[in-house]
């Protein structure tokens, strides 16, 4: 999630994701707009800011500093874009790589030595672009700088392309005329993550494990719609509204006028 985007979760009843990664809006930045988003949904994974200057580095160091004593369990980090931002940043701070849409790219304010010996996360571009950049950043050098320690990746790249028709895939970008846009973005997200097994980098616990699925689904065999009839897609089942009651479990609903109807007709007492 961008900090100035609205999550969209809301749209949809009975979804509840929890948002892992929240970016803030490079190109027009404002430090206490991303502040009361992140107290409002509780990140895991927080890029506080981009650091033109040493000065704003020490400002976003100190930032970091006073949110790691209220959330100290979370990830943060800052993308440094000037060469005197490395000084200022402490170790705790997971450095931001730039090599999806960036006004800089680190070729044009560092060297490969000042990203070396500290945490990084590789901020946005393909999964080919993030492995080669993985790849500089760990490989032995000649003068025995330690390896970074990759933290992470992100890239938002398969929404724009289902929007095009196309999902990313391990041999290149593919047709998918005869998917929905939520299934292209589904499929290229199945693609990435087989990408990252194939190189063995992905991570044993996923969010999943922790979170548990993002859409409640009820009970077995009183999935509802208008006729009485299962609910039979997983679309259908994240517009849905569940609810569970005493004499009758969780029950999923296709629309509120059905669901009052159907309580009041069955005098259904909720949980």
């Amino acid at each position: 999630m961008r900090e100035d985007y609205n999550f969209q979760d809301s749209e949809y009843p009975n979804v509840d994701v929890p948002v892992g990664f929240l970016d803030n809006f490079f190109e027009n930045p404002d430090l206490q707009r991303y502040l009361d988003v992140f107290e409002e949904v509780d990140p895991s994974v927080a890029v506080i800011g981009d650091a033109y200057s040493k000065e704003h580095a020490s400002i976003l160091d100190d930032v970091v500093t006073e949110l790691e004593e209220k959330h100290s369990h979370k990830e943060y980090i800052v993308v440094p874009k000037c060469s005197e931002a490395f000084e200022e940043l402490s170790e705790s701070v997971t450095l931001g790589y730039p090599i999806g849409f960036s006004d800089l790219e680190p070729e044009d304010f560092s060297d490969l030595s000042d990203w070396r010996g500290r945490r990084v996360h590789l901020l946005g571009s393909s999964p080919e672009k993030q492995y080669s950049a993985m790849q500089k950043l760990t490989r032995p050098v000649l003068n025995d700088d330690p390896p970074a320690d990759i933290a992470g990746a992100d890239w938002n790249g398969m929404f724009k392309a289902a929007h095009f028709g196309e999902y990313w895939s391990r041999d290149g970008y593919k047709e998918a005329d005869h998917l929905s846009i939520r299934e292209t973005v589904r499929k290229s997200l199945e693609e990435i993550k087989e990408f990252w097994q194939e190189k063995d980098l992905w991570p044993e616990t996923e969010p999943i494990d922790i979170y548990g699925k993002p859409t409640e689904e009820p009970d077995d065999a009183i999935w509802m719609d208008d006729g009485g009839d299962p609910i039979s897609s997983l679309e259908g089942l994240e517009e849905a509204y569940v609810t569970e009651y005493e004499e009758m479990g969780k029950i999923a609903f296709q629309n509120q006028p059905h669901k009052k109807f159907i309580e009041y007709r069955e005098d259904l007492t909720q949980v």
